[in-house]
Protein backbone atom coordinates (compact mmCIF):
# COMPACT_ATOMS: atom_id res chain seq x y z
CA UNK A 1 0.00 0.00 0.00
CA UNK A 2 2.41 2.58 -1.30
CA UNK A 3 1.64 6.30 -0.86
CA UNK A 4 -1.80 6.59 0.63
CA UNK A 5 -2.97 9.92 2.57
CA UNK A 6 -3.25 8.12 5.86
CA UNK A 7 -2.33 5.36 7.98
CA UNK A 8 -4.29 1.58 7.66
CA UNK A 9 -5.56 2.37 11.12
CA UNK A 10 -7.57 5.12 9.46
CA UNK A 11 -9.29 3.54 6.97
CA UNK A 12 -9.73 0.55 9.75
CA UNK A 13 -11.79 2.85 11.71
CA UNK A 14 -13.87 4.48 8.92
CA UNK A 15 -15.18 1.02 7.87
CA UNK A 16 -15.83 0.04 11.53
CA UNK A 17 -17.59 3.30 12.27
CA UNK A 18 -19.74 2.77 8.69
CA UNK A 19 -21.09 -0.79 9.28
CA UNK A 20 -21.89 -0.22 13.13
CA UNK A 21 -24.13 3.00 11.57
CA UNK A 22 -25.02 0.40 8.90
CA UNK A 23 -26.08 -2.64 11.33
CA UNK A 24 -28.07 0.47 13.17
CA UNK A 25 -30.31 0.82 10.05
CA UNK A 26 -30.74 -2.55 9.22
CA UNK A 27 -28.44 -3.09 6.13
CA UNK A 28 -27.04 -5.74 4.77
CA UNK A 29 -24.27 -4.06 2.65
CA UNK A 30 -23.76 -0.20 1.31
CA UNK A 31 -22.83 0.32 -2.93
CA UNK A 32 -20.20 3.27 -3.17
CA UNK A 33 -19.99 4.24 -6.69
CA UNK A 34 -18.90 8.46 -6.42
CA UNK A 35 -15.41 9.44 -6.45
CA UNK A 36 -15.28 10.95 -2.90
CA UNK A 37 -16.65 8.34 -1.18
CA UNK A 38 -14.73 5.40 -3.09
CA UNK A 39 -11.60 7.49 -2.16
CA UNK A 40 -12.55 7.68 1.81
CA UNK A 41 -12.54 4.28 2.34
CA UNK A 42 -10.30 3.17 0.40
CA UNK A 43 -7.45 5.96 -0.16
CA UNK A 44 -7.00 5.75 -3.98
CA UNK A 45 -6.28 8.94 -5.52
CA UNK A 46 -6.83 8.92 -9.18
CA UNK A 47 -7.59 11.44 -12.39
CA UNK A 48 -9.10 8.78 -13.94
CA UNK A 49 -12.70 9.21 -12.60
CA UNK A 50 -12.64 11.93 -15.64
CA UNK A 51 -13.72 8.73 -18.16
CA UNK A 52 -17.03 8.27 -17.26
CA UNK A 53 -16.85 5.14 -19.89
CA UNK A 54 -16.30 2.99 -16.73
CA UNK A 55 -18.10 2.66 -13.19
CA UNK A 56 -16.36 1.84 -10.29
CA UNK A 57 -17.95 0.06 -7.40
CA UNK A 58 -17.38 -0.63 -3.57
CA UNK A 59 -19.54 -3.08 -1.56
CA UNK A 60 -19.17 -2.79 2.51
CA UNK A 61 -21.21 -5.28 3.97
CA UNK A 62 -22.58 -4.94 7.71
CA UNK A 63 -19.31 -7.29 8.51
CA UNK A 64 -15.97 -8.10 6.97
CA UNK A 65 -13.89 -6.64 4.29
CA UNK A 66 -15.18 -4.54 1.53
CA UNK A 67 -15.37 -5.73 -1.74
CA UNK A 68 -14.02 -3.78 -5.18
CA UNK A 69 -16.08 -4.52 -8.12
CA UNK A 70 -13.90 -2.40 -10.90
CA UNK A 71 -12.87 -2.84 -14.45
CA UNK A 72 -9.11 -4.53 -15.08
CA UNK A 73 -7.76 -1.46 -15.76
CA UNK A 74 -7.79 -0.02 -12.53
CA UNK A 75 -6.47 -3.86 -10.67
CA UNK A 76 -3.21 -2.79 -10.10
CA UNK A 77 -3.70 0.59 -8.58
CA UNK A 78 -6.67 -0.47 -6.28
CA UNK A 79 -4.07 -3.02 -5.03
CA UNK A 80 -2.45 -0.30 -3.41
CA UNK A 81 -5.00 0.53 -1.58
CA UNK A 82 -7.35 -0.65 1.15
CA UNK A 83 -9.77 -2.81 -0.11
CA UNK A 84 -10.33 -6.64 1.02
CA UNK A 85 -10.86 -8.37 -1.92
CA UNK A 86 -10.79 -7.42 -5.74
CA UNK A 87 -13.17 -8.53 -8.14
CA UNK A 88 -12.51 -7.53 -11.57
CA UNK A 89 -14.66 -7.71 -15.70
CA UNK A 90 -12.68 -6.35 -18.35
CA UNK A 91 -14.45 -3.02 -19.79
CA UNK A 92 -15.05 -0.85 -21.37
CA UNK A 93 -17.98 -3.30 -22.27
CA UNK A 94 -21.07 -1.37 -22.61
CA UNK A 95 -24.04 -4.42 -22.91
CA UNK A 96 -22.92 -5.12 -19.24
CA UNK A 97 -20.57 -3.24 -17.50
CA UNK A 98 -20.28 -4.54 -14.28
CA UNK A 99 -23.58 -5.35 -13.40
CA UNK A 100 -23.86 -8.94 -13.40
CA UNK A 101 -20.72 -8.87 -11.36
CA UNK A 102 -21.74 -6.52 -9.02
CA UNK A 103 -25.05 -8.47 -8.76
CA UNK A 104 -23.19 -12.04 -8.27
CA UNK A 105 -20.94 -9.94 -5.46
CA UNK A 106 -24.11 -8.86 -3.90
CA UNK A 107 -25.91 -12.43 -3.50
CA UNK A 108 -23.03 -13.53 -1.92
CA UNK A 109 -23.63 -10.87 0.72
CA UNK A 110 -25.01 -12.56 3.90
CA UNK A 111 -28.87 -11.14 4.17
CA UNK A 112 -30.02 -10.52 7.40
CA UNK A 113 -32.36 -7.29 6.90
CA UNK A 114 -32.38 -8.06 3.43
CA UNK A 115 -31.72 -3.78 2.58
CA UNK A 116 -28.94 -2.71 0.03
CA UNK A 117 -27.84 1.38 0.35
CA UNK A 118 -26.74 3.11 -2.60
CA UNK A 119 -26.07 6.50 -2.96
CA UNK A 120 -29.25 7.93 -3.44
CA UNK A 121 -29.96 10.83 -1.18
CA UNK A 122 -28.41 14.25 -0.12
CA UNK A 123 -25.51 15.35 -1.76
CA UNK A 124 -25.23 12.29 -2.99
CA UNK A 125 -24.88 10.94 -6.96
CA UNK A 126 -24.70 7.40 -8.21
CA UNK A 127 -21.75 7.29 -11.20
CA UNK A 128 -23.52 4.42 -13.14
CA UNK A 129 -25.70 4.70 -15.96
CA UNK A 130 -29.36 4.85 -14.64
CA UNK A 131 -30.65 2.01 -16.57
CA UNK A 132 -27.69 -0.73 -15.10
CA UNK A 133 -28.74 0.83 -11.90
CA UNK A 134 -32.66 -0.25 -12.80
CA UNK A 135 -31.07 -3.58 -14.44
CA UNK A 136 -29.00 -4.65 -11.15
CA UNK A 137 -32.62 -3.59 -9.19
CA UNK A 138 -34.17 -6.38 -11.14
CA UNK A 139 -30.98 -8.87 -10.77
CA UNK A 140 -31.44 -8.50 -7.24
CA UNK A 141 -33.83 -11.13 -5.63
CA UNK A 142 -35.70 -10.25 -2.54
CA UNK A 143 -33.67 -7.58 -1.48
CA UNK A 144 -34.90 -3.66 -1.20
CA UNK A 145 -32.71 -1.09 -2.26
CA UNK A 146 -32.80 1.96 0.12
CA UNK A 147 -30.67 5.09 0.90
CA UNK A 148 -27.29 4.74 2.22
CA UNK A 149 -26.40 8.39 1.85
CA UNK A 150 -27.16 8.98 5.72
CA UNK A 151 -24.60 5.93 6.65
CA UNK A 152 -21.89 7.57 4.59
CA UNK A 153 -22.61 11.02 5.89
CA UNK A 154 -22.64 10.24 9.73
CA UNK A 155 -19.09 8.79 9.33
CA UNK A 156 -17.45 11.41 6.71
CA UNK A 157 -19.37 14.73 8.98
CA UNK A 158 -17.06 13.87 11.52
CA UNK A 159 -13.39 14.83 10.74
CA UNK A 160 -10.13 13.02 12.45
CA UNK A 161 -7.69 15.20 13.22
CA UNK A 162 -5.37 13.93 10.19
CA UNK A 163 -7.72 15.10 8.13
CA UNK A 164 -8.80 18.94 10.15
CA UNK A 165 -4.70 19.11 9.44
CA UNK A 166 -4.76 18.53 5.70
CA UNK A 167 -7.57 20.87 5.38
CA UNK A 168 -5.68 23.77 7.38
CA UNK A 169 -2.81 23.32 5.37
CA UNK A 170 -4.58 23.75 2.16
CA UNK A 171 -6.14 27.00 3.77
CA UNK A 172 -3.25 28.12 5.01
CA UNK A 173 -1.37 27.92 1.72
CA UNK A 174 -4.68 29.42 0.22
CA UNK A 175 -4.60 32.35 2.64
CA UNK A 176 -0.79 33.13 1.99
CA UNK A 177 -1.51 32.98 -1.96
CA UNK A 178 -4.68 35.54 -1.20
CA UNK A 179 -2.45 37.93 0.67
CA UNK A 180 -0.07 38.04 -2.19
CA UNK A 181 -2.02 39.11 -5.08
CA UNK A 182 -1.65 42.61 -4.01
CA UNK A 183 1.55 42.41 -5.00
CA UNK A 184 0.94 41.63 -8.75
CA UNK A 185 -2.89 42.89 -9.51
CA UNK A 186 -3.50 45.64 -10.65
CA UNK A 187 -6.19 48.18 -12.30
CA UNK A 188 -6.39 47.07 -16.27
CA UNK A 189 -5.79 43.36 -15.22
CA UNK A 190 -8.76 41.39 -16.43
CA UNK A 191 -9.97 38.63 -13.65
CA UNK A 192 -8.90 36.10 -15.96
CA UNK A 193 -5.69 37.10 -15.20
CA UNK A 194 -5.42 37.56 -12.05
CA UNK A 195 -7.11 34.38 -11.02
CA UNK A 196 -4.32 32.53 -13.46
CA UNK A 197 -1.76 33.93 -11.53
CA UNK A 198 -3.26 33.59 -8.22
CA UNK A 199 -4.10 29.49 -9.11
CA UNK A 200 -0.19 29.15 -10.06
CA UNK A 201 1.15 31.03 -6.80
CA UNK A 202 -1.24 28.12 -4.74
CA UNK A 203 0.22 25.15 -6.93
CA UNK A 204 3.76 26.43 -5.85
CA UNK A 205 2.92 27.30 -2.69
CA UNK A 206 2.26 23.30 -2.23
CA UNK A 207 -1.63 22.75 -3.19
CA UNK A 208 -2.29 19.46 -4.64
CA UNK A 209 -4.72 21.33 -6.97
CA UNK A 210 -6.85 23.68 -7.41
CA UNK A 211 -10.36 22.91 -8.79
CA UNK A 212 -12.63 25.68 -8.18
CA UNK A 213 -12.04 29.41 -8.59
CA UNK A 214 -14.38 32.14 -8.79
CA UNK A 215 -14.37 35.33 -9.50
CA UNK A 216 -16.11 38.75 -10.05
CA UNK A 217 -15.96 42.38 -9.60
CA UNK A 218 -17.91 45.31 -10.39
CA UNK A 219 -18.06 49.10 -9.12
CA UNK A 220 -18.94 48.96 -5.55
CA UNK A 221 -19.25 45.02 -5.65
CA UNK A 222 -20.78 42.48 -7.50
CA UNK A 223 -23.90 40.53 -9.20
CA UNK A 224 -22.61 36.83 -8.58
CA UNK A 225 -20.11 35.02 -7.04
CA UNK A 226 -20.16 31.56 -8.50
CA UNK A 227 -18.88 31.96 -12.50
CA UNK A 228 -15.06 31.59 -13.73
CA UNK A 229 -13.13 35.07 -13.61
CA UNK A 230 -13.53 36.66 -17.34
CA UNK A 231 -12.05 39.35 -19.95
CA UNK A 232 -13.37 42.34 -17.42
CA UNK A 233 -10.87 44.65 -16.58
CA UNK A 234 -10.58 46.09 -13.71
CA UNK A 235 -10.80 49.61 -13.26
CA UNK A 236 -10.97 52.23 -10.11
CA UNK A 237 -13.54 51.81 -7.62
CA UNK A 238 -14.10 47.79 -8.23
CA UNK A 239 -14.47 45.54 -5.70
CA UNK A 240 -13.18 41.94 -6.65
CA UNK A 241 -14.10 38.71 -5.08
CA UNK A 242 -11.58 35.61 -5.74
CA UNK A 243 -13.37 32.27 -4.14
CA UNK A 244 -10.58 29.26 -4.14
CA UNK A 245 -11.27 25.67 -3.53
CA UNK A 246 -7.81 24.39 -3.39
CA UNK A 247 -6.89 20.84 -2.05
CA UNK A 248 -4.08 18.47 -0.28
CA UNK A 249 -4.24 15.40 -0.35
CA UNK A 250 -8.00 15.53 -1.74
CA UNK A 251 -8.99 17.67 1.05
CA UNK A 252 -10.58 21.04 0.30
CA UNK A 253 -10.51 24.65 1.61
CA UNK A 254 -13.18 26.97 0.66
CA UNK A 255 -12.71 30.33 1.23
CA UNK A 256 -12.90 33.86 -0.61
CA UNK A 257 -11.21 37.63 -0.56
CA UNK A 258 -12.71 40.69 -1.55
CA UNK A 259 -10.04 43.52 -2.76
CA UNK A 260 -10.74 47.23 -3.32
CA UNK A 261 -9.07 48.41 -6.83
CA UNK A 262 -7.88 52.05 -6.01
CA UNK A 263 -10.79 54.41 -4.50
CA UNK A 264 -13.74 52.33 -3.45
CA UNK A 265 -17.27 53.86 -2.21
CA UNK A 266 -17.30 54.43 1.69
CA UNK A 267 -21.01 52.43 1.12
CA UNK A 268 -18.93 49.70 -0.56
CA UNK A 269 -16.66 49.70 2.23
CA UNK A 270 -19.22 49.93 5.13
CA UNK A 271 -20.65 46.78 3.81
CA UNK A 272 -17.99 44.72 3.78
CA UNK A 273 -17.00 45.69 7.37
CA UNK A 274 -20.42 44.60 8.29
CA UNK A 275 -20.19 40.83 6.42
CA UNK A 276 -16.80 40.71 8.27
CA UNK A 277 -18.56 41.30 11.63
CA UNK A 278 -20.82 38.54 10.69
CA UNK A 279 -18.38 36.17 10.17
CA UNK A 280 -16.97 36.54 13.27
CA UNK A 281 -20.31 36.56 15.24
CA UNK A 282 -20.80 33.64 13.23
CA UNK A 283 -17.18 32.06 14.18
CA UNK A 284 -18.05 32.99 17.80
CA UNK A 285 -21.88 31.37 17.85
CA UNK A 286 -20.11 28.04 16.66
CA UNK A 287 -20.47 25.81 19.25
CA UNK A 288 -20.79 21.94 20.10
CA UNK A 289 -24.38 21.37 19.94
CA UNK A 290 -25.73 24.64 18.56
CA UNK A 291 -27.64 23.85 15.65
CA UNK A 292 -26.91 25.49 12.22
CA UNK A 293 -29.96 26.89 11.65
CA UNK A 294 -29.17 28.78 14.86
CA UNK A 295 -25.89 29.96 13.69
CA UNK A 296 -27.64 31.20 10.71
CA UNK A 297 -30.02 33.04 12.47
CA UNK A 298 -26.79 34.86 14.83
CA UNK A 299 -25.61 36.19 10.81
CA UNK A 300 -28.17 37.22 9.68
CA UNK A 301 -29.18 39.48 12.28
CA UNK A 302 -25.87 41.36 11.88
CA UNK A 303 -26.36 41.67 7.97
CA UNK A 304 -30.01 42.66 8.57
CA UNK A 305 -28.80 45.10 11.15
CA UNK A 306 -26.50 46.69 8.44
CA UNK A 307 -29.20 47.04 5.81
CA UNK A 308 -29.34 43.96 4.18
CA UNK A 309 -31.72 44.26 1.39
CA UNK A 310 -31.05 40.48 0.38
CA UNK A 311 -29.27 37.10 -0.17
CA UNK A 312 -30.20 34.59 -3.11
CA UNK A 313 -27.58 32.16 -1.90
CA UNK A 314 -29.80 29.92 -0.12
CA UNK A 315 -27.45 29.66 3.41
CA UNK A 316 -24.70 30.90 5.13
CA UNK A 317 -21.94 28.53 4.82
CA UNK A 318 -21.89 24.42 4.76
CA UNK A 319 -20.09 21.40 5.54
CA UNK A 320 -16.38 20.97 3.87
CA UNK A 321 -14.23 17.85 3.41
CA UNK A 322 -13.44 15.45 0.57
CA UNK A 323 -16.09 17.44 -1.80
CA UNK A 324 -16.24 21.33 -1.77
CA UNK A 325 -19.54 21.32 -0.34
CA UNK A 326 -21.06 19.07 1.92
CA UNK A 327 -23.48 18.87 4.70
CA UNK A 328 -24.44 20.63 6.45
CA UNK A 329 -25.95 23.82 5.19
CA UNK A 330 -26.01 26.89 6.88
CA UNK A 331 -29.37 27.64 6.49
CA UNK A 332 -33.22 28.44 8.40
CA UNK A 333 -34.70 24.73 7.51
CA UNK A 334 -30.90 22.78 8.23
CA UNK A 335 -31.97 20.88 11.83
CA UNK A 336 -28.45 19.59 11.93
CA UNK A 337 -26.33 20.20 15.12
CA UNK A 338 -23.00 21.13 15.54
CA UNK A 339 -20.51 18.59 17.09
CA UNK A 340 -16.63 17.85 17.49
CA UNK A 341 -14.73 16.91 14.34
CA UNK A 342 -17.10 18.78 12.09
CA UNK A 343 -15.82 21.46 9.40
CA UNK A 344 -18.04 23.78 7.81
CA UNK A 345 -17.48 27.25 5.96
CA UNK A 346 -18.97 30.50 7.99
CA UNK A 347 -20.03 32.34 5.05
CA UNK A 348 -22.22 34.91 5.21
CA UNK A 349 -22.88 37.85 2.30
CA UNK A 350 -25.62 39.92 1.53
CA UNK A 351 -26.77 42.26 -1.48
CA UNK A 352 -26.31 46.04 0.47
CA UNK A 353 -27.20 47.88 -2.43
CA UNK A 354 -29.62 46.33 -5.82
CA UNK A 355 -27.18 44.29 -7.93
CA UNK A 356 -24.12 44.45 -5.22
CA UNK A 357 -23.62 42.03 -3.15
CA UNK A 358 -20.41 41.92 -0.73
CA UNK A 359 -19.55 37.83 0.90
CA UNK A 360 -17.41 36.55 2.87
CA UNK A 361 -15.77 33.02 3.79
CA UNK A 362 -13.44 31.54 6.63
CA UNK A 363 -13.49 27.80 7.47
CA UNK A 364 -13.35 26.03 11.01
CA UNK A 365 -13.05 23.15 12.75
CA UNK A 366 -15.37 22.22 16.04
CA UNK A 367 -12.69 21.24 18.49
CA UNK A 368 -13.11 18.06 21.25
CA UNK A 369 -14.04 21.22 23.46
CA UNK A 370 -16.59 22.28 21.76
CA UNK A 371 -15.43 25.71 20.41
CA UNK A 372 -14.71 26.62 16.81
CA UNK A 373 -10.68 26.46 15.49
CA UNK A 374 -10.68 28.66 12.22
CA UNK A 375 -8.86 26.71 9.89
CA UNK A 376 -8.11 30.10 7.12
CA UNK A 377 -5.79 32.71 8.69
CA UNK A 378 -8.53 35.44 9.33
CA UNK A 379 -8.76 37.63 6.42
CA UNK A 380 -8.51 41.54 7.58
CA UNK A 381 -11.71 43.63 8.67
CA UNK A 382 -10.53 45.85 5.86
CA UNK A 383 -9.78 44.69 2.43
CA UNK A 384 -7.04 44.59 0.30
CA UNK A 385 -6.36 47.50 -1.90
CA UNK A 386 -5.25 47.14 -5.18
CA UNK A 387 -3.25 49.70 -6.59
Amino acid sequence: MNDLSFPNCEFENRAARVQASMRHRELDALVLTAPANFRYFTGLDSQFWESPARPWFLVIPAQGSTIAVIPEIAEVAMKQCVAGSIKTWPSPRPEDEGVTLLASVLESVPRRFAKIGFELGRESFLRMPVLDFLRLRDLLSGVQIVDGAPCIWEVRNIKSKAEIEKIRLAGHIVSHSFEAVASYASKGMTEAEVCRSLTVDILQKGAHSVPYVACASGQGGYDQIIARGGQRELRDGDVLIIDVGATVDGYFCDFDRNYAVGKVADRAMRANEAVWDATEAGIKAARSGVKVRDLWQTMMRVLHAAGMRGNNAGRLGHGLGLQLTEPPSNCEADEAMLEPGMVITIEPGMEYEEGKLIVHEENIAITEDGFADVLTIRAPREMWRLS
